[in-house]
């Protein structure tokens, strides 16, 4: 356990900007506004020091899965996402049958009452067929507020999200019935339009999952979703900046249009990321990973991928030519806002969980702290 520590010379990103040789002050479980006088100096010249990830939407990692893994399986693709950076995440389910997803749902909540993950997160089965992406449409249904409440309770306090196509029967109902209890309605595998979609953000609805994936594409007549989730203030649009999933201009428009406090980017990770290429099973569909691109075996829709969050903040910041501070925000900060959980993991500042991220000058991960103990210790000096 790291007891008492200073983090010095770094370039240290705080809400406030980046500060040059800043320090970082960490006491048992927290960062700290002053060192004590026994506290031991790490010098980390060179490198930058960031707020720990959030990743809201994650399905699995090192070969395991949350939808369908044990305990051990969860916890070692937990592991898995922690060594890439991300020190809070939250498990998100594949489409399945209900009485599966609740008993998921019981068995998952564990897990984040005793801290391993920060939630749960319900993609399908209330989705558009004709936006289904990797997801068995056999088992796809509307979304009947009746059925979305059983899974919320299933969750115990523990559901944080659940991606809708609301423009289905029940949506709308959906939507307000999340709202009230406190669970972010999502607006994702939607086949809706521009109107509907407005709709379902007059209802309540806080997060585009994903955004461009699995929806309509933006049309001059037939604006679609994407233009309503975009302009609209109450909106964070989930991105995943893999080089798969979206074209460079497609994330430079994201940003342009939402500004950096309306972005979280996500991996929407599956089994395999920080594992491999082969053969996978996302929920019961089969997934072949090339390249370290996830397909369907069948149809070859993209099946979720192999992401991690350090590789999605590299590729920000030397590919996409974003600022670091944007960045921090829309990786850290703004997904914790989402959970509701920025009073303690988002951003270096004292009294919140020492959670954060080493990177060398080229943005490589060099270290992770969690709550004031080293997943990997920098090796630097």
């Amino acid at each position: 356990m790291a007891d008492r520590m200073v983090l010095t010379g770094a370039r240290v990103v705080l809400p406030t900007g980046t500060v040059e040789n800043g320090r970082v002050i960490v006491e048992g479980t927290k960062i700290v506004g002053a060192a004590p006088a026994d506290a031991a100096s790490h010098d980390l010249s060179g490198h930058w020091v960031v707020p720990g990830f959030v990743d809201i939407h994650n399905h699995g990692g090192g070969g395991a899965s949350f939808t369908s893994g044990s305990a051990e399986d969860v916890l070692k693709g937990v592991r898995t996402h922690r060594e890439h950076g991300t020190t809070t995440l939250v498990a998100s389910t594949v489409t399945g049958e209900m009485d599966f997803l609740a008993h998921r749902a019981g068995f998952l909540s564990e897990l984040v009452e005793q801290g391993d993950l920060a939630g749960i997160h319900f993609e399908g089965p209330f989705i558009s067929p004709c936006r289904k992406g990797a997801h068995s449409e056999e088992l796809l249904r509307d979304p009947d507020p009746a059925e979305v409440r059983k899974l919320i309770d299933a969750a115990r306090g523990t559901a944080k999200m659940v991606t809708l196509a609301t423009e289905l029967p029940g949506g709308i109902d959906s939507v307000r019935l999340l709202a009230e209890h406190g669970v972010i309605a999502a607006i994702g595998h939607t086949d809706a339009t521009y109107e509907q979609t407005v709709e379902a953000i007059d209802a309540g609805a806080t997060v585009a999952t994903h955004l461009f994936n699995a929806m309509p594409a933006l049309g001059h007549r037939a604006p679609g979703p994407i233009a309503a989730l975009l302009e609209d203030e109450r909106i964070t649009v989930e991105l995943i900046n893999d080089g798969t999933h979206l074209h460079p201009a497609a994330l430079e428009l994201a940003f342009h249009r939402a500004g950096a406090a309306r972005v979280a980017f996500i991996t929407d990770a599956m089994d395999a990321a920080g594992f491999g290429d082969g053969r996978y099973q996302l929920g019961p569909l089969a997934v072949e990973v090339k390249e370290g691109v996830a397909r369907l075996v069948e149809g070859g829709s993209i099946a979720g991928s192999t992401l991690t969050l350090d590789t999605a903040f590299r590729r920000a910041v030397t590919i996409d030519r974003l600022p670091v501070e944007d960045v921090v925000q829309a990786i850290s900060a703004n997904p914790a806002r989402l959970l509701g959980a920025y009073d303690t993991v988002g951003s270096l500042e004292p009294g919140k969980d020492a959670d954060l991220v080493v990177l060398d000058a080229e943005f490589t991960l060099k270290g992770v702290m969690r709550k004031g103990e080293w997943v990997i210790e920098p090796q630097v000096g």
